[in-house]
Formats: C-alpha cells, sequence, structure tokens
C-alpha cells in the first residue's frame, strides 16, 4: 500500500493530494461523530465535540513535539 502511494505521488500528485486531504477531512469528521456520541449524555452545547477533538489534537501534538527532544 506505501509503495503505491509513493508510486501515486509522483506519477500523480494531483490525484495523490486529493486523496490525502479527502482521508484527513474523513477522519476528522469521524473523530468528531465519535466524540459527539461520547458527549450526547451530558447535555452539551453543539460545538463542545470539536472543541474535544481539537483539544485531544493538540496535546497528541506536544507530547510528539516533546519526546523528540
Amino acid at each position: 500500500m506505501l509503495d503505491y502511494l509513493k508510486r501515486l505521488q509522483y506519477e500523480r500528485p494531483v490525484l495523490f493530494w486529493v486523496i490525502l486531504l479527502v482521508g484527513f477531512w474523513l477522519a476528522f469528521q469521524l473523530l468528531i461523530f465519535v466524540a459527539s456520541l461520547l458527549l450526547s449524555g451530558f447535555s452539551l452545547p453543539g460545538w463542545a465535540p470539536l472543541v474535544l477533538v481539537l483539544v485531544v489534537l493538540v496535546v497528541i501534538a506536544k507530547r510528539q513535539q516533546n519526546s523528540r527532544w
């Protein structure tokens, strides 16, 4: 699979980036959906799942940045 993506990146870079962006968008939508399912019982506002996903992503990014050094 990785070889296919590398070959696609060199042969058709526009298609590669479109597939990558659609994949990231779908993954983000799935994360928001799961967060909204988890938070639905707490009667929180509609923007709470988005904030939860963004906070989790920031925490993961900070941990990865700290582990490099």
